[in-house]
Formats: C-alpha cells, sequence, structure tokens
C-alpha cells in the first residue's frame, strides 16, 4: 500500500503543489552549470512524488504544469520562431512529465511495492520515445545533457545519455520507496546520490589520454545566409591569414544550391579540402540538405543528406542512407545539424567505425542565445559518449571543437558572423557505444506491458459480476 495522506473532495492539492514546486526549481537550478546537474535527481524524486496521489490526474496534472513552466522558462525561443504556436509545443513537452507521474501512479497502484522497480525504466521509456521515436522528437531537457561539459559528464561516458537518466531515477526511486516515517534516510539517500554524481575527479576528465591518429587541421567558418561572393571571400582571407589550414567547414545552408565552378575552382587554386551546407535538388520542386565534400582538385567527391529534417520547416527530404566519408585522415561522419540530437542517427556512424563527427549546422541568429546555448550541449556529450572528436561549426555560433574526452578546446561565440574557428581534429580509435545503447530499444516496450497490465485491471474490475451488497434490494409485493 503506497502512503498518501487524506485527500478530501475539495481539499487544496498542497502537496501536489509543494512537490511541483520543488521539481521545477530542482531542474531550473540543475540547468545553470554542470556542476548543479546533480539536482535532477531532485528533480525526479519530487515527480516520483506525485505517484502517490490518490489517482493518476492527481499525478498528471502538476506534472503537466511542471513541464509547460519548463518550457516557458527555457524553450522560450519558441516563441520567436512559432509565435503563439509556442504554448502548444510547451504543452507537448510538458505531456510526457505528465505521463510519466501518472504512468507511475497507477503503476505502483496496480503491482503494488514491486512496481517501484519499475520506475526508473518508465523514465527512461518515455525520455527515449519523447526525443528519439515520435514524429514530434525533441531530445533537449534530458537530465543526461545537463551533465554535459563538466566533470561529472564522465558519467554520460559510461552511462550514454539516458543511461544517466536511468541511474538518476534509479537513485530517486529508492529514496522515495523509503516510507514516509524515514524521512531522514530518504534525504542521505538523495544528498549520497547527488555527491556521486557530482563528486569533481571522481572520474576526472583529465584521467584517460587523447588516443593518438592521424592529424588533420581544420577551421571552421560562421556566415548565415551569404551570396557566393560572400563565401568565396571570406574563405579568400581565412586562407591569407591561416594557410596552414587542411580542411575548411561551412555551415548548413550556406549555399541555395549544388556547389559551383567557383566554388570549385577556390578549392582547386588553395588546394585544400571543403565541406559545405547547399542544396540537392529532388523530385517534386523539393530538395535535398546536403552536405557537400569538395577536394583539392575541385571535385565533390561525397555528400551527407540530413537524416531529420526539422518539423514545421521546409528542410529538405530526409536521407535514404548514411555513409562515412574516408578522408586522407581517416572515417569522418558528417551530420548535418539537429541530425546530432538523435542517437539513432549518430549511432549508426558510430557502428559503422566514425573515427571523428563534423556537423555543419544552421542557428539562425533571430533564435536567440537561449537556442544556441542548449543546443551547445549536445555535442560535448555526443564525444563523451563516442570517445571521438566532434567539430561543429554553426552559422552564428555556439561552434565548438571537442576532443575525444568531450572537453571543449575551441569554440566561436554567438553572435559572430565571420568569427573563424580554428583547430586540430585527431582521428584515433574508432566510435564506441554507451552501455544504454544496448537498453533503451526495450524500455518503450515495457510502457506496452504496464499499459497491458492496466487496461487488463480496469476490464477485470468492469465484467466483475455484482456482489450481494451491489445488487439492488427487491421491491415489496404489492
Amino acid at each position: 500500500m503506497i502512503p498518501s495522506p487524506p485527500i478530501g473532495r475539495g481539499a487544496l492539492p498542497v502537496r501536489e503543489c509543494l512537490w511541483s514546486l520543488i521539481a521545477l526549481g530542482a531542474f531550473l537550478v540543475a540547468q545553470l552549470a554542470p556542476s548543479c546537474a546533480p539536482l535532477v535527481v531532485v528533480y525526479v524524486f519530487a515527480l516520483i512524488q506525485l505517484a502517490r496521489g490518490k489517482t493518476w490526474r492527481r499525478a498528471f496534472y502538476p506534472g503537466l504544469c511542471v513541464g509547460v513552466a519548463i518550457g516557458a522558462v527555457h524553450l522560450t525561443f519558441f516563441w520567436t520562431i512559432f509565435s503563439g504556436g509556442a504554448a502548444a509545443l510547451w504543452l507537448v513537452f510538458a505531456v510526457w512529465l505528465g505521463l510519466f507521474a501518472a504512468a507511475s501512479q497507477v503503476c505502483l497502484r496496480t503491482f503494488g511495492s514491486r512496481g517501484w522497480f519499475l520506475v526508473p525504466f518508465l523514465w527512461m521509456g518515455f525520455e527515449y520515445f519523447r526525443s528519439e521515436l515520435y514524429p514530434l522528437k525533441f531530445a533537449w531537457l534530458s537530465p543526461g545533457y545537463t551533465f554535459s561539459g563538466g566533470d561529472a559528464q564522465a558519467w554520460v561516458g559510461w552511462f550514454g545519455v539516458y543511461g544517466i537518466g536511468l541511474v538518476t531515477a534509479a537513485l530517486a526511486t529508492v529514496a522515495a520507496a523509503l516510507p514516509t516515517s524515514r524521512k531522514g534516510i530518504s534525504a542521505s539517500v538523495l544528498m549520497s546520490g547527488m555527491v556521486l554524481l557530482g563528486l569533481p575527479g571522481f572520474i576526472p576528465m583529465a584521467g584517460p589520454e587523447v588516443p593518438k591518429g592521424m592529424t588533420v587541421r581544420v577551421a571552421g567558418l560562421q556566415l548565415e545566409f551569404p551570396t557566393e561572393r560572400e563565401v568565396i571571400a571570406q574563405l579568400g582571407g581565412l586562407m591569407r591569414h591561416h594557410p596552414e589550414t587542411e580542411l575548411v567547414v561551412l555551415p548548413e545552408y550556406t549555399l541555395g544550391e549544388e556547389p559551383s565552378a567557383a566554388l570549385k575552382s577556390w578549392c582547386r587554386t588553395n588546394r585544400v579540402h571543403l565541406i559545405v551546407g547547399g542544396k540537392q535538388p529532388a523530385p517534386g520542386n523539393n530538395f535535398l540538405n546536403t552536405a557537400y565534400v569538395i577536394s583539392p582538385d575541385g571535385d565533390v567527391i561525397f555528400g551527407q543528406v540530413k537524416s531529420v529534417p526539422i518539423q514545421f520547416f521546409k528542410d529538405g527530404l530526409p536521407a535514404t542512407e548514411q555513409r562515412l566519408w574516408a578522408s586522407p585522415w581517416g572515417d569522418i561522419g558528417i551530420c548535418i545539424c539537429y541530425d546530432l540530437s538523435y542517437t539513432r542517427v549518430t549511432d549508426r556512424l558510430a557502428q559503422m567505425g566514425a573515427q571523428a563527427l563534423i556537423v555543419p549546422t544552421m542557428d539562425v541568429t533571430d533564435w536567440g542565445q537561449r537556442q544556441h546555448e542548449l543546443h551547445a550541449r549536445i555535442a560535448p556529450a555526443r564525444a563523451r559518449e563516442y570517445g571521438i572528436p566532434v567539430f561543429r561549426i554553426a552559422s552564428s555560433g555556439i561552434s565548438q571543437n571537442i576532443n575525444s574526452l568531450g572537453k571543449q578546446i575551441g569554440s566561436a561565440p554567438f553572435p559572430g558572423q565571420g568569427s573563424i574557428l580554428l583547430g586540430e581534429l585527431v582521428l584515433g580509435q574508432k566510435a564506441r557505444l554507451p552501455l544504454d545503447r544496448f537498453l533503451v530499444g526495450f524500455t518503450p516496450w515495457l510502457g506496452v506491458v504496464v499499459g497491458w497490465a492496466i487496461l487488463k485491471g480496469f476490464l477485470g474490475r468492469s465484467r466483475k459480476p455484482p456482489t450481494p451488497q451491489d445488487s439492488p434490494a427487491p421491491s415489496p409485493l404489492p
């Protein structure tokens, strides 16, 4: 039996309001800096506390309110992009928090104390489904990305971004499963979990060494909707000041078409490789959002189409295949912009044996600094997960050069038209997958099993024959 305070029909849900405020506050503080990331344990703990309510509604609606508040604070740029439609998208994000709280409540009511074991996997399943599987997938604001950029990111390298969410939910569940009479022990479990996840240097980022391998001198140039003349002029200035450059990377949508003869001629003259975002014509007045690789001989030798076009934008048709570029320095995976946010895209490149990822990106200046900061949390996590370097060049920042330990060793700011990001990519070991990739595929099915058990219980109660107490009293004979 799950203990919960008695709640009258018209009583103010003070308990739910309190836990909702704790969840919101913990998440907002956790987002401030990687050193605050362990507070996501408190965030998930507070959401699980909502599951102690008498009905699933008393869990769902407070969780929904927490999600809407988080969206309004961290996804304000949606208003810039979609105007009033932003509220609907905040609600879409919020629904998943409400569903987790409600599903946990029903799970505990249905399975009793055994249901506690399922709660962390419910969390992982909901996070994976909302981030990767359904049409409005949106991976940001998952607990795993709050650890990006700090010493605690080492845990992401072991468990993966969804795995660290599972660990967080497991710690929170252990604390929540204790009886309410043992509040001191519950608080100790929470504190121990936060110390474990945030202990600086517990698995220090500087401990492992960057693997040795072929090194390429690379330069990225931030340009947003330039003309071809501006592109060639900026490239000329880059090479005059940095003639040692071997590979130049330009953002997504630098070109509005395929690479021109003038751009190919520039590559021949300067004897460099160039990766540039453009558009490949497609049937039906459509196009393929493509990253082209031009050789020092002026030939297009490789191209990769964007795998996951952005919803609600005219972003081209999705890629039908993914390949690695067999560069002179090693095998390089190219993914475009938000493709980096989806492990179902980047994992395929890792499984092919990618030794580095290059990410041409379009982040429009008008979307604001908060959007750019949230997007910049993805690349360090991916580098740490796979153990390979990531070079990400964005149209208006924040561009990043990240080594195989997930440490950012160079960046270009927002806003920064014409800013140059210089660095070296060391193509050593091939990518490896973190532990969570061998588990996340099964967690959505857990939701199906739980849902079936719940539905079966409801059907069983509805078909239950009436008891004598339920039967109407016989009417007296006249």
